[in-house]
């Protein structure tokens, strides 16, 4: 949702923008050329034609519920998009304590990163998951996958998460010479 939030809000702003310049120029267009109908937009034409209109007539409820559904659907759009942070205890009631999930995936990686059997590691956070993709030598013990999980685990125990996320680890062994 952030990245529909990231496109629309742009694409908004310029709209508003434009409808911003055309207002300019048409009003100045009205106090150079009084005569004029309007430079761009027909306005005496438009306002003659919705003086005639009421709230009862085909297109103005359709119109109305239209927007107001858009207005729901940009309102809909900007709450879903929050931040995807990953919560800590707070040291008080009155504080919120958060961290980034690259953070967090940051601190896995090193963790991980620090057994010799590994060659390289891969990680993924976020507030519910931590997924581990770990390229380990060919001579690596079996139980390589399980000594990661239990340290990765072991180290989400020492943070003060407020909800501890799941672990998955994949493994994959390297061949060749160390």
């Amino acid at each position: 949702m952030r990245a529909v939030l990231r496109v629309l809000a742009p694409l908004l702003g310029l709209a508003l923008a434009a409808a911003g310049v055309l207002m300019v120029i048409e009003v100045v267009a009205a106090w150079v050329l009084p005569e004029t109908e309007g430079l761009l937009i027909p306005w005496r034409q438009w306002g003659v034609t919705l003086a005639n209109l009421s709230w009862n007539e085909n297109p103005v409820p359709g119109i109305a519920i239209g927007v107001g559904v858009a207005g729901l659907l940009l309102i809909i759009v900007g709450l879903a998009a929050r931040r995807g942070d990953v919560r800590l205890e707070a040291p008080t009631t009155a504080m919120t304590v958060t961290t980034s999930p690259r953070v967090l995936a940051r601190l896995v990686g090193t963790r991980v990163r620090a057994s010799d059997d590994v060659l390289s590691a891969s990680v993924s956070a976020s507030a519910r998951r931590v997924a581990v993709t770990v390229l380990a030598w060919h001579d690596a013990p079996p139980d390589l996958r399980e000594v990661i999980v239990g340290r990765v685990k072991e180290l989400l125990d020492a943070l003060p998460l407020r909800r501890r996320p799941r672990v998955a680890v994949s493994l994959r062994k390297q061949e060749g010479v160390r």
